[in-house]
């Protein structure tokens, strides 16, 4: 059994197209990760999740580490046997999250102390224990801990702040080879910081090269900068990490962001967008975003997408969509999210066949030219 291998079949451009290579199964890249935030996709059953296309799902070490907590649900077999997921899982280190509690942690050398949200008890968590918690859940592909710190910062701050990534890089490095069997069937990214500043990002890729990792991450974009602020770091960041290993661009996004990352040579994404939209009433089609709480839809016998083969295409009218979530049924939310991840799956499918077919500049425009045509 493959512990980790990335096989890049074709190329177009900057896009890439290949096959990840794991002990509980392949990875086809593009790959899209829905996010299992919590030990679950959100209104969705893993069989459905896997049925829409997913190869691999993110689980979020800072949300279990809190509740059920890393030991219980090592206790009860694991996340993957826990949740009923049988392929690759990917875990992020809880860093982001933790970063985020701006008022309720504090930042040294060693880590992170922070209260938690739930009910305000206190917590360390480091590399060495990001690792410990990853391990415990059993993660496929682990992640570094490191702090993702605002692009509007002064640039000595940001310098500062990806300096000690580096540092927490190498630390992630030891603890996680230290892990035993665990490190022997797993994998673990470095993750770039760096925010907009292109010399800041190839000391970050320096650093996280001089360590070797599996795969390698591209953190602190999509956090407010805008998408034209974001494409033009992928214009250079991408290409300062190695080639011939995976890119996973954290945390985003749009489906028109997915599109012009992989343009720009980025091969893995995660977001929790096209299931907290389908929660709140919205669906992605090839046609553009629509809400469905909207009254033009009250009528409409068609599909959300005629284009879409996903059980909520094929079953359900705009009609009695419109109806669910205008009276707040729990159904609504669970249909269109299970929309919207086929949606994101046949994105990503239509990307490796266009890339694949040397056509992904034409597959990019004819996605624009109807995606905005609204």
């Amino acid at each position: 059994m493959t512990r980790f291998a990335f096989d890049i079949h074709a190329t177009d451009g900057k896009a890439r197209t290949g096959t990840i290579r794991m002990m509980r199964g392949e990875i086809r890249t593009p790959a899209f990760m829905p996010v299992g935030t919590a030990a679950t996709v959100k209104a969705m059953k893993v069989e459905d999740v896997r049925a829409a296309g997913a190869d691999i799902i993110l689980g979020n070490t800072y949300h279990l580490m809190l509740r059920p907590g890393g030991e219980r649900v090592a206790k009860l077999g694991g996340l993957h046997h826990f949740m009923g997921w049988d392929r690759p899982i990917l875990t992020d280190s809880g860093g982001y999250q933790v970063m985020s509690l701006s008022d309720l942690r504090k930042i040294t050398e060693e880590g992170v102390t922070f209260a938690s949200h739930l009910d305000g008890s206190r917590h360390m968590l480091s590399p060495e224990r990001s690792m410990e918690i990853q391990r415990l859940l059993g993660s496929d592909i682990v992640m570094c801990f490191d702090e993702c710190p605002r692009a509007d910062q002064p640039r000595d701050a940001i310098a500062k702040s990806m300096e000690m990534s580096m540092r927490w890089a190498r630390r992630s490095r030891d603890a996680f080879d230290a892990g035993g069997e665990h490190a022997a069937r797993s994998a673990l990214f470095g993750i770039q910081q760096g925010a907009l500043d292109e010399g800041l990002r190839k000391s970050s890729a320096d650093a996280l090269i001089d360590v070797g990792f599996d795969g390698y991450a591209i953190g602190g974009l999509a956090v407010g900068e805008g998408q034209e602020a974001m494409f033009a770091t992928l214009d250079f960041a991408p290409q300062q990490l190695p080639a011939d290993r995976p890119r996973y661009l954290m945390g985003v996004g749009k489906p028109d962001d997915l599109v012009g990352a992989v343009e720009r040579g980025v091969d893995m994404f995660d977001c929790v967008l096209p299931t907290r939209s389908g929660r709140n009433g919205q669906a992605f089609t090839w046609n553009g975003p629509l809400n469905m709480r909207n009254a033009r839809h009250a009528e409409d016998t068609g599909p959300l997408d005629e284009r879409c083969p996903c059980p909520t295409c094929t079953k359900y009218s705009r009609a009695y969509l419109h109806h669910l979530i205008k009276s707040g049924e729990m159904l609504g939310a669970m249909l269109l999210t299970e929309h919207n991840l086929w949606f994101y799956q046949q994105l990503m499918a239509g990307m490796r066949a266009a890339i694949a077919e040397g056509r992904f500049a034409a597959f990019a425009s004819d996605f624009r030219r109807d995606y905005f045509a609204r």
